[in-house]
Formats: structure tokens, sequence, C-alpha cells
């Protein structure tokens, strides 16, 4: 999906931050987990901006594949903030202040 249009950098990133947060749900009593996750997440919609800004293609050469590949990118960037939050939660159920 991600059609070669945005770096490698990009999928990098959120993948990294995925198997942080798939570590932090399965270790449920740990706090550093949820920490580091939610950091991953924070970091990551500044980079998301970042490539999406920097690498996205000139109108004239928008196929549909590259079309679709920069919705779905731009629609993740779109759900972080609910993801953040949630976590944050996650975050104070187990005990942090």
């Amino acid at each position: 999906c991600m059609n070669y249009i945005l770096p490698a950098s990009y999928a990098w990133g959120n993948f990294s931050v995925l198997a942080v947060g798939i570590w932090a749900i399965v270790q449920r009593d740990s706090l550093d987990a949820i920490v580091m996750f939610l950091t991953g997440l924070l970091l990551t919609v500044l980079t998301d901006i970042i490539h999406i800004s920097v690498f996205y293609p000139a109108h004239d050469h928008l196929s549909d594949r590259s079309r679709f590949s920069m919705g779905m990118a731009i629609f993740s960037l779109l759900l972080k903030p609910l993801a953040c939050y949630l976590v944050y939660r996650m975050y104070r159920e187990r005990g942090g202040e």
C-alpha cells in the first residue's frame, strides 16, 4: 500500500512503534512499556507530518495507487491522536501520574 512514495524511514518508524505497542499490551504490569509506546506515538505524529508534507507528489504525477497510499497515510495520521488518548488512559489505569 505504501507504493514507494514515502521513504523507508516512514515504514520503519511506524512499524517499530507498532512493535513497542504490542510489547506494551502483552506486559500489562509494565509502566515503562506504555510510556515508551506513548512517546513513540507522539514522535511518529511529528515525523508523519514531516514525511507527508515533504514527499507528497505533485498533482499531475498522482496515480490512483499513490493517491490511495497517501490517503491511508493521512488517515493513519488522523487516527494517531485518538490512539494517544487511549494509550494515555491505559497509562493512567496502570498507575501512572
